[in-house]
């Protein structure tokens, strides 16, 4: 029986991947610093964009790719449409919580990637594409608006929320209570 190993740079690169999953693993529960990284590499890239006065495509690029991320984020993981269980429609039927298409973890890690893949395109000039920006700007804005609206609609026919706010909660009922805590009421 022959022993395949694997050749010195791909060993690297899945131990190198394992490092950055490990880091990433840790970062799960601090989701404040998380998308606090994500506005600061988006503050970075825009400043980027300002000074240089170019780069539009990159931005344009990075604009179409977060709003495909965001519907994804707001769209159930299995369509109402398709399959008649999934959300409940009556009071009398079994709660079930929002199941996202894209999980928020995934959202922020693929718009953190795309953002510094797009701040470190704007170091290189072959991307910096000569182009009329508004109407690049035109563009977005529409099919901003279009797709949220038929997202909208979409939440709406289906009487869904992917959001916690509005949502009923328990307050002090759900919380457990230690006894002999200083902050008994």
């Amino acid at each position: 029986m022959e022993e395949t190993t694997e050749p010195a740079g791909i060993a690297q690169l899945v131990q190198a991947q394992r490092v950055l999953q490990r880091y990433l693993d840790k970062t799960v529960v601090w989701v404040r610093v998380r998308w606090a990284i994500f506005a600061t590499l988006l503050v970075l890239f825009a400043a980027r964009v300002y000074m240089k006065q170019g780069f539009f495509v990159v931005s344009y690029g990075l604009g179409i790719y977060m709003l495909n991320l965001f519907i994804n984020f707001l769209s159930p993981a299995v369509d109402p449409e398709t399959e008649e269980t999934t959300l409940p429609v009556k009071e009398s039927t079994e709660y079930r919580p929002f199941t996202r298409k894209l999980p928020e973890f995934k959202f922020w890690w693929s718009g953190a990637r795309a953002t510094a893949i797009a701040l470190g395109m704007t170091f290189i000039p072959f991307f910096d594409l000569p182009v009329y920006w508004p109407i690049l700007l035109a563009y977005f804005i529409l099919l901003l608006v279009l797709t949220m609206k038929d997202r909208v609609k979409h939440m709406i026919k289906h009487k869904y929320v992917p959001f916690n706010f509005g949502k009923q909660t328990y307050g002090e009922l759900s919380k457990v209570k230690v006894p002999g805590e200083k902050n008994d009421k």
